[in-house]
């Protein structure tokens, strides 16, 4: 049970962090103005209230629910469970740079995880089946140069970056908006724990009990831009959080990159607006280092590399160019080179063993 006499400013802090409408910059006027959040507890009602707190809050000060704080301090108990403030060796300084950075951050996993160079990946939580390769692709390459690559563990795209990270043995870091003593989505608990096994973390500023709330979010993307030196929209529609956290990313002065799109495809309309208002367009990975001034990658071994389209059997070459950057039906497709369906689906096969296309929306996608 917690007393007076028993109290640390761990508590106290925890304490603030639970006080209904205190947020990042109040948290941080009150410990700059009394000194800790300990000494923010201990000043009177007549203190306080000319501050211009608000009823709730003024009660809660007056009267904190120690019982939630006990739960934080039980889920840190657990081994590789970390909280760190603004002061903590551990926190990352790029994150203590922007504008309004969390006053307290929990971490699960590796604590050094935090402080390495990293890229954000972010975008549609249903993206297209290209979109999806290409979060992996660019995210396993982004490992190769020596970055970390942060999301937010959410479906589609931030999944697939996470993912493609870890298949090239990197380290990612996913960004909740939850309490971290739960996973949103609850499908994504195999992957949060893979990410923290692989020497990753997962990071939220949200204490224990705090459920997935729409306003949670906005808050959430603005530490995956502050912990990053860029941020990459994959794909993205015209309104859409990750939309949301490239603006903040511009606002911290991070880089922004943009994977252009067709104009036909809702889901390219949010990147190739980015572009258009400054937004670097990225083709490859090398596009992202040159804005950081390091060298290309070297060339993949030979073994590694898919065949030419030259070397692929002739009559698969000649369907190849009928399939499009977008779904395009296998009916298209026997009408367009006058095959049977079962010819048209044996060259489908083998194209996409050999990662020239993938299946979409009941049809195929062209990847390269």
């Amino acid at each position: 049970m917690i007393t007076s006499s028993t109290l640390t400013e761990l508590h106290y802090q925890l304490g603030l962090l639970r006080t209904p409408r205190v947020g990042p910059r109040t948290y941080k006027a009150l410990v700059e103005r009394f000194g800790s959040a300990g000494n923010v507890f201990r000043a009177s009602s007549e203190t306080l209230a000319p501050l211009g707190l608000t009823k709730e809050t003024l009660e809660w000060l007056n009267q904190p629910d120690w019982k939630k704080v006990q739960n934080d301090l039980r889920w840190l108990e657990i081994k590789g469970h970390y909280c760190l403030d603004l002061q903590a060796a551990g926190y990352p300084q790029i994150l203590g740079e922007i504008a309004d950075p969390p006053p307290l951050i929990f971490v699960r996993g590796d604590v050094d995880a935090l402080s390495l160079r990293q890229i954000a990946v972010v975008g549609s939580r249903n993206p297209s089946p290209i979109g999806e390769k290409l979060a992996r692709d660019f995210s396993r390459t982004l490992t190769e140069a020596g970055f970390a690559v942060t999301s937010g563990l959410a479906l589609g795209i931030d999944a697939a970056a996470h993912q493609g990270a870890m298949d090239n043995g990197g380290v990612t870091l996913a960004v909740a908006g939850t309490g971290l003593d739960q996973v949103y989505p609850r499908r994504h608990q195999e992957l949060a724990d893979a990410i923290v096994a692989r020497d990753g973390a997962l990071v939220s500023e949200f204490p224990t009990l705090t459920p997935p709330q729409a306003a949670n979010f906005p808050r959430r993307n603005r530490i995956i831009s502050g912990l990053s030196l860029g941020i990459l929209v994959v794909e993205a529609a015209l309104r859409s959080g990750s939309l949301i956290t490239a603006r903040m990313a511009l606002e911290q002065g991070r880089e922004v990159f943009a994977v252009p799109g067709s104009i036909n495809n809702p889901l390219a309309r949010g990147c190739n607006a980015l572009i258009k208002q400054g937004a670097k367009l990225v083709e490859t990975v090398d596009d992202i280092l040159e804005e950081f001034a390091f060298s290309s990658l070297p060339a993949k071994p030979h073994a590694l590399q898919q065949p030419p389209i030259d070397e692929l059997d002739s009559e698969c070459h000649s369907l190849l160019k009928y399939i499009a950057y977008a779904p395009t039906s296998v009916d298209t497709l026997v009408a367009a080179t006058g095959n049977t369906p079962e010819a048209v689906a044996s060259c489908l096969l083998l194209l996409e063993l050999q990662g020239y296309l993938v299946p979409a929306d009941g049809g195929y996608c062209r990847t390269r």
